[in-house]
């Protein structure tokens, strides 16, 4: 028997989803108003309506395409943002591409291509993917960070950052040419106590330099000689290798530019509070920025003074030695020539002399990562100095080791242990052999318990502290170490200033030139954007992977004609070199959502007018920032963290008028495959995999082992949207993944399931066109009582769905009502209209042929969605399920405005109650109204 020739399949789907596609592309029919400027539309059906922002995560055009779970969130923002768009709203939605980075750099090492021309070719790929799958964006807002249209204002924005200091009075960015004024003013001193104008040229620039929020040090960052370059953090695994390659990587110290974000921690913890976030995102931000209450301590030595920082200073008198970072400063001053003649075999390392001990133990920690370091910490390795320290409460004479779990780039790089009051600290001095000195109490008396217990109580052992509270003595120990120049009260981060360095090729260049001092010198503005020089060779030199003591040289060396450059900046001709460096891949993500808001501004980042319309805050206690940011939380600390610091910093400036990026943000889950490896662990293609009847699954006939977790290319389950689509069309994958389950799982893949979401499809297109002849059906006829409520029910769940992101539920809501009108005949045309412009914005194709097929005009995505009648809300009866004895035994329907005498006795009266209460005597009947009706009998 042959197929009906109107049936709603995936060649039909096929034949109208292109067509759509090329309309809404014709038409601009997502196009957003901006209030003033060149995408200024006073005619717009939306111009002057309320505004809604609503953005993905950048994605990284990758040569593999998309696979079917990376479309979940850009689904879910599509079909939120058509549902706003009906619901009266002016809604923003864009999509550019993140498009520097290392994949490309490397693969195009790999093919001997340029990375620009691969990545030309990757953005086109997802471009054609995501129109596939019937993406609505506003595609007059597209760009990627490698156009230099783009990238310019990357390089400007830089410029600001490195033209400002944090003025911790007033708490915010200023221009550096203000803290210059005060320098040659007097209203600040130098350090030193010299006078500006005693001051070179050179020493002014560099006491400038430091105090710029963009500035060049001497900084320890993880090296990987067998890529070339510098990695930032996540882009080393915790076994302490590079995540791409996996070849091992090194802590070097080397000249990098870094970021002060630190001089907004307080700020970037405060401001949470006013972000639509989850608390558990909250919590990771607060917890990487690490905010410490406590003292800076100074421990004497003959080398210098070592200064630690503790949130324990009532502890004092318990500290009974000191650990610091391998590369602490100071180590080489403290390193005695012998060991003193009573150090215990474990503190010697197994060495003759102190100086062998500590080079053996330096070249050990410098073979690891900080995040190994940190993962290593219990094994408790370290080695002493054989100098010693002074303890300023007491006087006591303190060993100083040095140990790889303490980091030179967190705090001070040096701590004070007081092993009876710190696990860590108890475990190292118990393997070391070291006094431990309780000196806080509870009463009882002290076991290693007490090292997890001992922030209640009162000092002992402690001199002038005994006797005082845990809170009296933090107190008093603070102000007696400031009255006695040993200290102060501080608070201390651990976030760290944000290393902004790669030696590598495909990244923004950085607008900066060095004259001849070495010093940098910022570029003007008409001198951006600076771009990339064409090389031939651009990959990165590499070394042996276990060559730790080898050095980066960035490819842009080798462009010699564009690294030696004249310019004009000002002060006449000059010869300059340029910076080889080139910014993380994070930069251009660190603001893009601004550009979004005019993208074809060209005089200004944004004009100000359009920035504040989309971005502003609604009130004085609103942060501001995008309506709605979705994306993975793999991205909960660094780049949300990057943005937000970047925002704060043009917000001091006064280039933007929200201190926040993103006001609400929404972490989607992921779609997840089966694997399957054989027995040689060897992954196989899971498309080829078959299952058996006894839950065996065999690959070639051969028996294969299943596994469950991510999708991806290495472990041959990826599935495309294209095979999809093509097997099935765009608004059939489209439903599927929408009600795979909550937005915020994960969930797995399962193409056999996806049928059920064509189903829903075919019976929708049934119920208004007939497959045979491909007429509409619909008729002009009143909905019946029963079919308005189901409606106006429907149209009360989808939206308060849609608008909370509960598009699984929406879709469920949308199947009872599409169930409820098949069996109409008739299909009435309100029931026809509501049920598709509810479902249009997750199925957008369908929807507009069907909206059009039923004679209305101009397309379905400004149609207004339906609004609820109350009336249709209120039932006229309720069912009531009748318990006896807690098991449910019949059902009865009255009148929803019944009092509970009426309800008790229709439920003893129902048939089949009666039956069961036979012979049995009622002690209670229960009647929770509107819910149920319980009789307990004996």
């Amino acid at each position: 028997m042959s197929e009906p020739a109107h049936r709603y399949d995936a060649k039909l789907a096929n034949a109208i989803e292109p067509r759509w596609q090329a309309r809404w592309e014709a038409e601009e029919t997502f196009r957003a108003p901006n209030p003033a400027g060149a995408l200024a539309e006073p005619d717009h059906p939306r111009a002057g309506a309320p505004k809604k922002f609503v953005m993905d995560m950048f994605p990284y055009p990758s040569g593999a395409g998309l696979h079917v779970g990376h479309p979940l969130g850009y689904i879910a923002t599509d079909a939120y943002s058509r549902y706003l768009r009906m619901a009266g709203f002016n809604v923003l939605h864009p999509l550019g591409m993140d498009a520097f980075g290392l994949p490309t750099e490397q693969y195009a090492v790999a093919t001997g291509r340029q990375p620009a021309e691969i990545t030309a070719e990757n953005i086109e790929r997802y471009r054609r993917q995501l129109r596939m799958v019937g993406m609505g964006y506003d595609n007059r807002r597209d760009f990627a960070t490698t156009d230099p249209d783009y990238f310019k204002w990357t390089q400007w924005i830089f410029l600001q950052i490195f033209n400002s200091y944090y003025d911790a009075e007033a708490d915010r960015a200023r221009p550096i040419a203000e803290l210059v004024a005060a320098f040659e003013s007097g209203e600040r001193t130098v350090e030193d106590g010299r006078a500006w104008a005693d001051l070179s040229d050179v020493e002014r620039r560099r006491t400038i330099d430091g105090h710029r929020l963009a500035y060049v040090t001497e900084a320890p960052v993880n090296w990987c000689p067998g890529l070339g370059t510098v990695l930032s953090n996540e882009e080393v695994t915790s076994e302490g290798r590079s995540e791409r390659g996996n070849f091992p990587v090194y802590t070097r110290t080397l000249k990098q530019w870094m970021m002060r974000i630190t001089a907004y921690a307080d700020r970037l913890l405060a401001d949470l509070d006013g972000l639509d976030w989850t608390e558990s995102l909250k919590s990771m931000q607060r917890n990487w920025i690490g905010k410490s209450v406590g003292a800076f301590v100074d421990f004497a030595t003959y080398a210098g003074d070592i200064r630690v920082f503790t949130t324990r200073p009532d502890t004092l008198f318990g500290a009974t030695y000191m650990v610091l970072a391998p590369e602490h400063p100071l180590v080489d001053a403290l390193t005695a020539e012998s060991w003193p003649a009573d150090a215990p075999a474990a503190w010697t390392g197994g060495h003759d002399t102190p100086a062998a001990a500590v080079a053996a133990y330096r070249a050990q920690a410098a073979a690891k990562t900080d995040v190994e370091r940190q993962a290593d910490a219990k094994q408790k390795t370290g080695v002493f100095t054989g100098g010693f320290a002074t303890n300023p409460v007491n006087g006591d004479t303190v060993p100083v080791f040095i140990a790889d779990y303490v980091l030179a780039g967190y705090g001070t790089g040096a701590i004070m242990a007081v092993p009876a009051h710190d696990e860590r600290d108890f475990d190292f001095a118990t393997a070391f052999g070291i006094p431990v000195v309780q000196v806080i109490t509870d009463g009882t008396d002290w076991d290693r318990q007490a090292v997890l217990s001992s922030t209640a109580g009162t000092a002992v052992n402690s001199g002038f502290l005994d006797g005082m509270s845990v809170a009296d003595a933090k107190a008093r120990m603070i102000d007696w170490l400031a009255e006695h120049g040993r200290g102060e009260g501080a608070t201390t981060f651990r976030l760290r200033d944000w290393l902004f360095s790669r030696q590598r090729y495909w990244g923004e260049p950085f607008p900066i030139v060095y004259d001849e001092t070495g010093l940098p010198v910022a570029l003007t503005e008409d001198h951006l954007p600076v771009e990339l020089p064409h090389l031939d060779d651009f990959s990165p030199k590499t070394f042996d992977p276990e060559d730790a003591a080898s050095a980066p040289e960035p490819p842009l060396g080798r462009a010699k004609d564009w690294v030696e450059v004249e310019l004009d900046l000002g002060e006449g001709p000059r010869t300059y070199t340029r910076e080889l460096n080139t910014m993380p891949n994070w930069a251009g993500s660190s603001w893009y959502e601004l550009r979004y808001t005019d993208p074809k501004a060209a005089a200004v980042l944004a004009d100000p007018a359009n920035e504040s319309y989309w971005m502003g805050p609604r009130d004085a206690e609103d942060v501001g920032g995008v309506d709605l940011y979705i994306g993975g939380v793999e991205h909960a600390v660094l780049h949300l963290l990057y943005a937000r610091f970047w925002q704060k910093v043009l917000f001091d400036l006064g280039h933007v008028s929200s201190r926040e990026p993103f006001r609400r943000l929404f972490n989607q889950g992921y779609i997840q495959a089966y694997a399957y490896t054989d027995d040689r662990g060897v992954y196989v293609p899971a498309e080829e995999v078959e299952e058996q009847t006894d839950g065996v699954f065999t690959y070639k006939g051969e028996k294969v082992n299943r596994e469950y977790g991510k999708m991806g290319k290495s472990l041959k389950n990826v599935v495309t949207p294209d095979e999809v689509c093509e097997a099935y069309g765009a608004d059939t994958f489209r439903v599927y993944e929408m009600s795979m389950g909550p937005l915020a799982d994960s969930k797995p893949w399962e193409t056999r399931a996806i049928v059920g979401s064509q189903r829903f499809l075919q019976r929708l297109w049934r119920n208004i066109v007939d497959e045979e002849t491909g007429e509409v059906t619909v008729a002009d006829a009143e909905p019946d009582a029963a079919t308005l409520r189901e409606i106006h029910k429907a149209v009360a769940g989808v939206r308060e769905d849609y608008e909370h992101l509960r598009m699984n539920t929406a879709v469920a809501k949308l199947i009872t009502l599409n169930n409820h009108v098949t069996g109409l005949h008739p299909v009435p045309r309100a029931a026809a209209e509501a049920l598709v412009t509810m479902v249009a914005p997750i199925a957008p194709h369908i929807a507009e042929e069907l909206w059009e097929r039923m004679g209305n005009e101009g397309g379905i995505a400004y149609a207004p969605f339906p609004e609820v009648d109350e009336r249709y809300l209120v039932e006229d009866t309720v069912t009531y399920p009748v318990q006896i004895n807690g098991k449910v035994r019949g059902r009865i329907e009255i009148g929803a405005d019944a009092g509970e005498e009426a309800v008790k006795a229709a439920a003893l009266a129902e048939e089949r109650v009666a039956a069961n209460l036979e012979g049995k005597d009622v002690k209670k009947v229960i009647v929770v109204a509107g819910r149920m009706v319980s009789i307990v009998a004996k």
